[in-house]
């Protein structure tokens, strides 16, 4: 479990630096665009100015969402349920544990997206 306490810790401090990068290509984007015509609909650059802003917003609120899960994750290392399936309660396969360190449930659970017992 020290291991996966390491991995999701990793992956928490990748993906902080990750938020943190994003924040500041959205709050670059919302500079640019006060310098800017404000009427999005008529300006050529409007479009574009309000495409980048949600998209950046939409990537930051995956890395906040992603976060929430490896919080989660690593609660899960410390009451020693990480790598149990929440479902099925069957071990949840090492391979992939690996790809998806945060992973609740085993692949046959996610596969059939099983109602929790």
């Amino acid at each position: 479990m020290d291991d996966a306490r390491q991995v999701l810790e990793a992956e928490r401090a990748r993906t902080l630096a990750r938020l943190a990068d994003l924040t500041a290509g959205y709050d670059a984007v919302v500079a640019a665009s006060l310098d800017t015509n404000a009427d999005d609909e008529h300006d050529p650059e409007g479009a574009t100015i309000a495409f980048e802003r949600a998209q950046v917003g939409a990537l930051a609120a995956q890395a906040r969402d992603h976060l929430v899960e490896i919080d989660a994750a690593l609660a899960r290392v410390a009451d020693g349920t990480w790598g149990t399936c929440e479902r099925c309660g069957r071990p949840i396969a090492p391979g992939r544990l690996e790809a998806r360190p945060v992973a609740r449930t085993c692949i046959d659970c996610a596969a059939a997206g099983r109602p929790r017992r």
